[in-house]
């Protein structure tokens, strides 16, 4: 008895220092309506365990390892502070007070973190612990009996009037744990009643939690025999709808569990829900660092050889340079700024080569945290299934783009789709949305119900053009025609913000190098084959793509004129010749892939340069799609030579500058307005 009026005195202390007392006071007034009478009046008071540790170590200990008596203690001292200030005057039992204590943090030790890909199996103490992960499945919100109140059916029992039976939510309890029809009273033994005008109900959701390891096995580059079993969190009143599928979290919750015979159940019952971001190495090596410096001269080089010496382990050096580099322009463009708005870059590559091309997009996805490769004959989107938990209702999985929030989707040969998951495809690149309709009946609601969930990710697609071309009996020209897209329709492919085209330039001598590159991979595995070429690792490109992703770039004046000029241009000329109207997504497209390149380039201020670059991709996509327009340049404008040697480098950065030039008599000739802004060069 004295220890626990000692415990009490340092709760008292506690309250009184951390102003727990004065929001107490607070939050007892709006439970002053005298049109408000419920049996349970919940209160919510956050508990920094450091600070109790300091009033009291004891009071600290039971705080983290035993929640239910800290709770208890809370809830005796909560009550005694409300009748002796009389702050409320419809409390009249001490099991009326339902304290939540929100824990602030937990101590960084190895007892309070419960690492996913083994936590435990058996019983264990009910304390708090600390966990992250990645969600994966949700239900909508249901409702819980938070509270309830009984009555002795014996008139005489003195319990069968007031509050003396209460029965409140625990952590781990089922709703029968709450209401039921076969308590009895604790003082006749006779049977109660509820009085189900004094039921308080609250909201609950359930959510699946994962490994963030769990994607590696979505990967499709490394094979793995580890499984992963997700977790069930059980989200209460305020934390409901605070988790969004498909984000990554660090919950503080207490593991508990649920009995619901013959079955037991581990679940957790969150506490307090912050979204959380896994370190990721941000530092440039030192290989990268040397080609930045030996490369400072010239504004174009740093980029193009980076892309040229990418993915070395897939194509020899020389092909697909203008893929490799808007593969990395899609990687270091790919995130969500302070502000939660989603920067990304899509990217449809038409080819006659589709197998080569897969391989290179997917060792791609590995340079990125978050990266999902997508089987078509699995969910793109979202499913629906109904929830093994005893509440009935539909539990929302998490499909291939969801599961890649914050990276890249990707989604192979687009071919390999049905007409039904491309429509579906087109409407959530248009909206960034995709919604989920909720039949009521089937999943025991009244009405039924469509839910709409943000879509935040880069999806990358492959199309074969080598059948249409055979079909409509002519070949491409990216010059002067238009592309065939293979079996998608148009309007998917305007769909995707970049649209480019990786055609054998140089026919029979490009499938030798490719073919001499693999039998050597296979003949001499992990020997350098292109000693002449920059020598970078795999890690040295993630690290290259997560510092630049990590980059805060702003938009220079001049990458703006260029850009805003290009776009007014492009605008009248296509809807002059071509009746094509191009949209406000192509100046987000423009600034996007400037913002990218500046970033791959490790600077923070979009230069010309970057404008330049960023208008060559887009007219080069815009023409695969509806043709030339006045602003003629080459196929391969980016890359318009070899860059085996230095002679190599000097011509293409000749040949860009020219390019440059012919951009600039463009918007001159055809932006209304572009003399007052930009100097003819």
């Amino acid at each position: 008895m004295t220890e626990m009026l000692s415990l009490k005195e340092s709760v008292l202390v506690y309250l009184d220092r951390s102003g727990g007392l004065q929001k107490l006071a607070e939050d007892c007034k709006p439970f002053n309506d005298p049109q408000q009478i419920e049996a349970v009046y919940k209160f919510c008071i956050s508990v920094n365990p450091s600070d109790v540790i300091e009033v009291d170590p004891i009071l600290g200990d039971c705080v983290l390892r035993e929640p239910l008596k800290a709770t208890a203690l809370f809830q005796s001292v909560c009550f005694l502070a409300i009748k002796t200030l009389s702050l409320v005057e419809k409390i009249h039992t001490e099991s009326q007070v339902n304290i939540i204590l929100k824990l602030t943090h937990l101590p960084p030790f190895p007892e309070y973190t419960l690492d996913l890909c083994s936590f435990p199996r058996g019983y264990g103490p009910m304390r708090p612990v600390s966990m992250e992960g990645l969600v994966i499945a949700m239900t909508r919100v249901t409702k819980y009996t938070r509270g309830a109140k009984f009555l002795c059916i014996n008139d005489d029992c003195p319990c069968s009037t007031g509050f003396h039976h209460i029965r409140v939510h625990a952590p781990g309890a089922t709703e029968s744990a709450t209401v039921r029809n076969n308590f009895s009273c604790m003082i006749c033994s006779s049977q109660l009643k509820e009085d189900v005008k004094f039921r308080v109900l609250g909201d609950k959701q359930l959510v699946e939690l994962i490994h963030i390891k769990a994607l590696d096995a979505l990967r499709a580059h490394q094979q793995s025999s580890l499984r992963y079993q997700s977790v069930t969190l059980f989200l209460r009143d305020e934390l409901c709808n605070s988790m969004r599928i498909g984000r990554l979290y660090r919950v503080l919750g207490i593991p508990a569990h649920v009995h619901q015979w013959p079955n037991i159940t581990w679940s957790v019952e969150a506490n307090s829900i912050q979204p959380w971001e896994p370190e990721c190495p941000c530092e440039v090596s030192a290989s990268f660092r040397r080609l930045l410096e030996a490369t400072a001269g010239s504004r174009w080089r740093f980029s193009a050889i980076v892309a040229h010496c990418f993915g070395l382990d897939v194509t020899p050096p020389g092909l697909y340079n203008t893929l490799k580099l808007t593969l990395l322009l899609s990687l270091v463009q790919t995130r969500a700024d302070a502000k939660d708005t989603f920067h990304n870059l899509d990217l449809l590559v038409v080819t006659t080569d589709t197998l080569i091309l897969d391989r290179l997009i997917t060792y791609s996805l590995s340079l990125v945290c978050r990266g999902v490769k997508h089987q078509s004959s699995g969910e793109m989107f979202a499913s629906l299934s109904r929830d093994e938990h005893g509440a009935g209702t539909a539990n929302i999985h998490a499909g291939s783009a969801l599961l890649a929030t914050g990276g890249i989707c990707m989604l192979g040969d687009l071919g390999c789709y049905k007409k039904d998951r491309l429509d579906a495809l087109q409407s959530v690149l248009e909206s960034g949305t995709v919604s989920m309709f909720i039949p009521g009946k089937k999943y025991g609601e009244d009405a039924d119900q469509q839910l709409s969930f943000p879509v935040q990710c880069s999806f990358w697609a492959l199309t074969d053009s080598t059948d249409a071309s055979r079909r409509s009996g002519r070949s491409d020209c990216a010059v002067l025609g238009t592309a065939e897209m293979g079996p998608i329709p148009s309007q998917l492919a305007d769909a995707f913000g970049l649209v480019i085209q990786c055609k054998d330039m140089l026919g029979e001598q490009a499938l030798l190098a490719q073919t001499i590159h693999t039998l050597q991979q296979a003949v001499q595995p992990g020997k350098p084959l292109y000693p002449s070429c920059w020598e970078f690792s795999t890690q040295d490109y993630k690290e290259l793509v997560a510092h630049a992703q990590s980059l805060q770039v702003e938009l220079s004046p001049e990458a703006e004129k260029i850009i805003h000029g290009y776009y007014m241009a492009s605008r009248r000329v296509r809807a002059q010749s071509q009746g094509v109207k191009m949209s406000v997504a192509s100046i987000k497209l423009l600034i996007s892939l400037a913002e990218a390149h500046c970033k791959l380039c490790l600077r923070t201020r979009v230069l010309e340069e970057d404008a330049v670059i960023a208008v060559l991709l887009c007219e080069n996509s815009v023409t695969l799609k509806h043709g030339a327009s006045a602003l003629v340049i080459p196929p391969d404008a980016v890359f318009p030579c070899d860059l085996e040697d230095m002679d190599g480098l000097h011509r293409r950065d000749d040949t860009l500058e020219e390019l440059y030039q012919n951009i600039l008599r463009f918007i001159y000739a055809y932006a209304p307005g572009a003399d007052t802004y930009i100097t003819e060069e």
